[in-house]
């Protein structure tokens, strides 16, 4: 099963969100087919964790990402790891987190995200 990369990303960001707020292991909540790239990336974010959230808190001036809403968390652990696999440009990276926080939290939610990588994005071109 293949589907675009935003379908996946949507899909990942699903499984990441249900993995968040039930603490369930991710491979239970796979049901039916999940394409690879979605599987991999919820993965991925899986194991990385503790570091995009040591990540988002800092740019997140003041909020610690287990402050934030399970939406916007997850939005940005998955655009975070993009940013760091440069698995599609940044501005790609950015306008679907903000897109996704958007249409799943509110407009707010999505000038948060935006402002949160925007900084982790800049500190990226720093380092």
């Amino acid at each position: 099963m293949t589907l675009s990369r935003r379908a996946s990303r949507r899909t990942a960001f699903f499984l990441l969100y249900q993995w968040d707020v039930t603490s369930q292991p991710l491979a239970s909540l796979y049901e039916g087919e999940v394409d690879e790239f979605a599987r991999e990336t919820a993965e991925a974010v899986v194991a990385g964790v503790t570091d995009l959230d040591s990540r988002i808190t800092a740019a997140a001036e003041g909020w610690t990402a287990d402050r934030l809403g399970a939406v916007e968390r997850n939005i940005l652990r998955l655009a975070t790891y993009e940013l760091d696999e440069a698995s599609v440009p940044l501005e790609v990276a950015i306008d679907e987190a903000v897109t996704l926080a958007k249409r799943y939290a509110t407009e707010e939610a999505g000038r948060l995200v935006n402002g949160i990588l925007g900084r982790i994005a800049r500190e990226r071109e720093i380092a």
